[in-house]
């Protein structure tokens, strides 16, 4: 069946008809109004119009509590707090499905991309910051509050007073210490590069610099990696996942996500001679196709799923 797709974020808001076979037709975007809800609601409405009764499944840079409907998207204040699911339904007259657009990139990735074929998979996004989504069986899991793959946050780095010289632990808007968010995305890696005695470069002059051999970068991304991989092996080691596509800015640097996966694979308790990490097949397609998926399979909630 074809489905009305919206993949929002910060920026921009992404629209399409998504087709049976995966391909998009009917694409617009525009600029995501961040503090207007009318504004924002009445873009959606535009879109919609032409197309009557069809279902629309959204893609969010944030979260939809599967138990409330009420959103959180830090980046996108106009929604926070809001059940937009349910001033949708009422509007458009139409069902509406929502989801992290992680889990959307990580569905999509499984069903029509790089993880085809793969039973457990999890997606990795490493973009400005770190996120993720998990796929067991084909079926897309979120826990409770809309929650799961979130292999970015909770206190992975130390802190141990008197060593902060030594270990990158930084503090992270989630509140917490010591999170690979705070190391992990383009914003992360610049973090750790000014913290290793680097130079203020941006992501970009970081990897350039690390191609060429430059020591400062060297240790960077030696410092990356170690980190990243020691993470990404708890999570695979738990999850079983086979195959973790990676989207987001850094995975344009197919380069980076090899020497990851390498020190990833010599970590984990199962040996894989082949990648684990592989760059995301759909790119930009992902969070719409995956949106058009997340009606079959199911969406399963903390209290339903059966693994």
């Amino acid at each position: 069946m074809t489905k009305l797709c919206a993949d929002i974020g910060g920026s921009f808001m992404d629209t399409a008809l998504v087709h049976p076979d995966g391909t998009l037709t009917h694409r617009q975007k525009h600029p995501t109004p961040l503090r207007d809800l009318g504004a924002f609601l009445a873009i959606l409405t535009e879109c919609a119009k032409p197309f009557p009764h069809i279902p629309l499944h959204i893609a969010l840079a944030g979260l939809q509590d599967p138990t409330t409907n009420l959103c959180t998207a830090a980046n996108i204040p106009c929604i926070n707090g809001v059940p937009l699911s349910n001033l949708l339904s009422t509007r458009l007259n139409r069902p509406i499905r929502i989801a992290n657009d992680a889990d959307c990139f990580t569905l999509a990735e499984s069903h029509r991309g790089a993880a085809q074929g793969h039973h457990n998979v999890m997606g990795i996004i490493l973009g400005t910051g770190v996120g993720g989504g998990l796929v067991l069986g084909g079926t897309l899991i979120t826990g409770t509050g809309g929650l799961t793959g979130e292999w970015g946050h909770g206190p992975f780095i130390p802190d141990i007073p008197d060593t902060h010289h030594l270990l990158p632990c930084f503090p992270c808007a989630c509140g917490q210490k010591g999170c690979i968010d705070t190391i992990g995305g383009a914003r992360g890696l610049e973090h750790l590069h000014r913290w290793a005695g680097g130079p203020m470069l941006d992501s970009r002059a970081i990897l350039a610099q690390w191609r060429l051999g430059e020591p400062h970068a060297t240790r960077t991304i030696s410092l990356f990696t170690t980190f990243l991989s020691a993470a990404l092996a708890l999570a695979v080691n738990t999850t079983g996942a086979t195959c973790l596509p990676v989207g987001g800015g850094l995975s344009n640097a197919p380069d980076l996500i090899a020497c990851l996966d390498t020190a990833l694979r010599t970590k984990i308790l199962r040996p894989s001679n082949t990648p684990l990490l592989v760059p995301s097949r759909l790119g930009n397609d992902a969070g719409l196709i995956g949106a058009a998926l997340l009606s079959a399979p199911p969406v399963l909630s903390e209290t339903n799923k059966t693994l």
